[in-house]
C-alpha cells in the first residue's frame, strides 16, 4: 500500500540541513572531481563539435577542481553551520 506524504517536499534533491562547512566543500570537491572523470570519459566516444563541448565543460569542471583544492588547502578554520 502506498500512503501519500502530507506535505510533499517541492524539490526533488536537497542538502541537509545543519551540515558542517567542511562537509560541505568535501562533497562540491568530490562532486567537481567526478564531473570532471565523466567528461573525459563522454568525450572519448564523441566528435566534432560535440566533442569540442564536452571538453569546454570539463575544462570548466576542471576549474571547479582547482579552487575547491585551494580552498581545501588554506588551513584556514571553517565556520560551523548551527
Amino acid at each position: 500500500m502506498f500512503k501519500a506524504t502530507p506535505n510533499p517536499p517541492s524539490y526533488l534533491f536537497t542538502v541537509s540541513p545543519g551540515q558542517a562547512t567542511e562537509t560541505l566543500i568535501l562533497n562540491t570537491y568530490e562532486t567537481f572531481s567526478s564531473v570532471t572523470t565523466l567528461l573525459l570519459d563522454l568525450s572519448d566516444d564523441l566528435t566534432g563539435k560535440q566533442r569540442d563541448v564536452a571538453l569546454a565543460i570539463h575544462q570548466l569542471s576542471e576549474l571547479g577542481v582547482l579552487l575547491m583544492g585551494h580552498v581545501m588547502d588554506r588551513g584556514v578554520p571553517l565556520p560551523q553551520t548551527p
